[in-house]
């Protein structure tokens, strides 16, 4: 059973930079696509980024390309977000996920989530 567990989050001012990870602490990561989505108040939740089960492909939404990067570790079971030139409008929750299908359904086992706020 997935127990899927987000860290790294916090307060950073603008232009700064964060790491997230997402961990895994049940049955190993590699036979899962892992996806990032965030949630910011009032607003639906919208996918970040996701990697295949190897980590040779990935994708990201518009708003994080060139910022963002994802990449996984699959010997200690972990799955990273690093964050630069943050921007307040990233501020949300972020949540990692699984999915044996691939990055465009079937994301079943989910994160608490991790706070990001972007703020002066």
């Amino acid at each position: 059973q997935l127990q899927l567990v987000e860290s790294g989050g916090g307060l950073v001012q603008p232009g700064g930079s964060l790491r997230l990870s997402c961990a895994n602490s049940g049955f190993t990561l590699d036979y899962y696509v892992i996806g990032w989505f965030r949630q910011a108040p009032g607003k639906e939740r919208e996918g970040v980024s996701c990697i295949s089960r190897s980590g040779g492909s990935t994708n990201y939404a518009d708003s994080v390309k060139g910022r963002f990067t994802i990449s996984r570790d699959n010997a200690k079971n972990t799955v990273y977000l690093q964050m630069k030139s943050l921007k307040p409008e990233d501020t949300a929750v972020y949540y990692c996920a699984a999915s044996v299908i691939g990055c465009s359904a079937g994301f079943g086992s989910w994160g608490q989530g991790t706070q990001v706020t972007v703020s002066s």
